[in-house]
């Protein structure tokens, strides 16, 4: 089931950011709850790959991962090895993929929620945080992805993992149906995905609405609704605790989208 929480000022912001449950057999407070953050309520959860492709997205897909390996190849030797590498480096450097991308951070997930291409947007509508919680994902998992992950002890999938488990975008989408998805964290191949804190979902093609099956087979699942009203609040409450576009993406593209809403005119 898919709870809605509506976050209304800055007080409701608590829940969202302290979600850590205490763990009495390890005496700490942990979770494993990952976020995403869209700047429009109204946006759907879906993939890069199913906007560009719709309903040729299962014909179109190796087709597009093909030729971005025989042009990347050049500069990330590792991706020929592996589909799942073809994909991650390529979902990095903005190709259609599958992948759905999520953060362990909920205030890297905040940024996104709380930033717009056109800040004149800020006011005109409401954003949203989604939350999902991989432990739930894991147990509706085959149980030969459960025996690979017990055999690590984790519950998020390496890429090597994913191999060792799949051996092809075929037998993925076979063994998920429309009803598991498998939760992977991607390789540091770039600062950036280190300080997003990155993970993704990979959807199988089967799976047409990623909001119904959260719904039907999950608890867990909340979607925070962040009120127009207060996003410009929240933005400048993120900048101060140095979760900004300087951060997010590292260089001088990410420097410079941050100068540039930093002295931005409302």
């Amino acid at each position: 089931m898919i709870r809605t929480v509506y976050i209304e000022d800055m007080d409701h912001l608590y829940e969202l950011l302290n979600e850590q449950e205490f763990r009495s057999d390890l005496k700490r407070n942990r979770n494993l709850f990952v976020y995403r953050g869209q700047p429009d309520a109204s946006f759907k959860l879906t993939t890069s790959l199913a906007r560009n492709c719709k309903d040729k997205q299962k014909v179109l897909e190796p087709c597009m991962l093909r030729n971005f390996t025989k042009y990347a190849v050049l500069e990330e030797p590792s991706i020929e090895n592996s589909v799942w590498r073809q994909m991650i480096f390529g979902q990095h450097h903005g190709l259609p993929t599958r992948l759905l991308d999520w953060s362990f951070s909920p205030l890297i997930a905040l940024h996104f929620s709380c930033t717009e291409g056109d800040l004149e947007d800020m006011e005109k509508r409401d954003s949203v945080v989604w939350r999902t919680d991989i432990h739930e994902l894991h147990d509706l998992l085959p149980d030969k992805y459960k025996a690979i992950s017990a055999k690590y002890n984790t519950t998020v999938f390496s890429v090597d993992m994913l191999t060792e488990a799949c051996e092809s975008l075929d037998m993925y989408d076979k063994d998920m149906g429309s009803s598991a998805m498998l939760m992977i964290e991607p390789p540091s191949v770039d600062v950036r995905i280190v300080n997003q804190y990155s993970f993704f979902s990979v959807i199988p093609t089967d799976m047409h609405n990623i909001e119904g099956f959260l719904d039907e087979h999950t608890d867990k699942t909340v979607r925070y609704i962040i009120k127009k009203e207060i996003r410009w609040q929240i933005r400048d409450m993120l900048d101060h605790q140095n979760v900004s576009e300087r951060i997010v993406y590292p260089g001088l593209d990410g420097l410079s989208k941050w100068l540039g809403r930093h002295y931005y005119v409302r």
